[in-house]
């Protein structure tokens, strides 16, 4: 697949995943707009409850209300459409002050050598899946990849894994069941080193996110890593449901605590009219959303490109 041909399917695959979202959003907003000519304080009022009920988070709808009413104040706007468009445009300047504003893209340089990337999060959320689907693509993309199999307390995780192994043509380090999770991934860096891979994903266990006992393991496998590679893991990605909506900011919260969140994928879109909650969590916690998940193909893990996602959410057509 050519890379224009690539990037336009992507672009449907987006519009389509967030279709549920931007029927549910749009449909909210373009009720609310609708005949207005002017933004008054009933107007912020029923905006704020729109975001607010599209899981954008209280936070964010107050910092998208602070900032119309800053644009409100010295400029004049005379039709709906010119309503949405403010709307549109203060959401993604919101997105674009936060950090990394523009996507890597799997074929981009690594500034390491191996790069170890550990991959985190609670079970259910799709984590294991989005590691294969990233190896997938960095295998596509020409680097030698290897996986590590750290999720040794869920029945199965190290077979579904397996699967995405041989699928997308990667080896793995893995042990048994109940394995010691940092062992895993020590040898999993040893092994990376010997046969200089360039891409090192590590899953990890997802129980019980809100017990100190997983929080601790996860910190030891960090720990483990720095001293196998210094400087690893150069990458600390947390995969979060969007369809749990608020529930994915306590995640958030939890996990970068621990772990020092360097990037967040959100999983789900496609199933789900919650994708408000890609603005807020990236506003709230500056840590950069990294990766989407708009359907159940390789390609519909899409790098995060907060224009194209504000775009597509607001694609009515």
């Amino acid at each position: 697949m050519g890379l224009f041909d690539r990037k336009k399917k992507q672009q449907e695959s987006l519009e389509s995943g967030l279709e549920k979202t931007r029927s549910s959003f749009f449909g909210k907003l373009n009720k609310l707009v609708r005949g207005r000519d002017r933004v008054d304080e009933a107007f912020l009022d029923e905006l704020e409850g729109v975001l607010v009920t599209s899981d954008v988070g209280v936070k964010t709808t107050i910092d998208i209300i602070h900032r119309i009413e800053s644009r409100v104040a010295k400029d004049k706007f005379v039709s709906s459409d010119d309503l949405n468009d403010l709307i549109k445009s203060e959401i993604s300047q919101l997105l674009l002050s936060g950090t990394n504003q523009h996507p890597i893209d799997f074929e981009a340089p690594l500034a390491a050598s191996p790069h170890v990337i550990m991959v985190v999060g609670v079970n259910g959320v799709g984590k294991t899946t989005t590691i294969g689907k990233m190896a997938a693509r960095y295998k596509e993309a020409g680097k030698s990849v290897l996986l590590g199999a750290g999720d040794t307390f869920r029945a199965a995780a190290t077979e579904q894994l397996e699967i995405w192994a041989d699928r997308a043509g990667v080896p793995i380090i893995k042990q048994g069941l109940g394995a010691d999770p940092a062992a895993v991934a020590f040898d999993t860096l040893a092994a990376a080193k010997s046969r200089n891979s360039e891409v090192v994903l590590i899953d990890t266990a997802g129980r019980l996110h809100t017990k100190g006992g997983l929080m601790d393991e996860l910190a030891k496998v960090k720990r483990v890593m720095d001293k196998q590679i210094p400087g690893a893991p150069h990458e600390v990605l947390l995969v979060l449901d969007a369809s749990t909506g608020q529930n994915a900011i306590r995640q958030a919260e939890e996990f970068s605590k621990v772990v020092d969140v360097t990037g967040l994928i959100l999983t789900k879109l496609d199933g789900t009219a919650k994708g408000g909650i890609v603005i807020g969590i990236s506003n709230e916690f500056q840590i950069p959303v990294k990766y989407i998940g708009v359907g159940e193909g390789i390609d519909d893990l899409q790098l995060f490109d907060r224009l194209r996602f504000v775009d597509a959410l607001f694609n009515a057509g």
